[in-house]
């Protein structure tokens, strides 16, 4: 298993931007792929973002598509996603979360490890 830390929610209005960091513990970093989800209150959770663990490949959910980008820099075992556009509608717990394979996973039951959740408030 792998530790992850998610950072850098917070509150911003609509048409902001918010950059999410994950730091991730272990050694073998770049043969994981990793994920952002997100949760909205009652609501389930849903796959935001994914990457490969070269960094070569990503993959996006419909409602972020164009607005927002995951990337990695696996020497410092990071993820990042940056945020703009902001809606309203953005507004959740985001979580990340390791694979433990290089390739994608687009559904929570891919992923083993999870970080606690950053809050992202968007006002309108």
């Amino acid at each position: 298993q792998v530790q992850l830390v998610e950072s850098g929610g917070g509150l911003v209005q609509a048409g902001g931007s918010l950059r999410l960091s994950c730091v991730a513990s272990g050694r073998t970093f770049s043969q994981w792929a990793m994920g952002w989800f997100r949760q909205a209150p009652g609501k389930e959770r849903e796959f935001v973002a994914s990457i490969t663990g070269s960094g070569y490949s990503t993959s996006y959910g419909g409602s972020v598509r164009g607005r927002f980008t995951i990337s990695r820099d696996n020497a410092k075992n990071m993820m990042y996603l940056q945020m703009n556009s902001l809606k309203p509608e953005d507004t959740a717990v985001y979580y990340c979360a390791a694979r433990q394979f290089a390739s994608m996973g687009f559904r929570e039951s891919e992923y083993a490890s999870w970080g606690q959740g950053t809050q992202v408030t968007v006002s309108s």
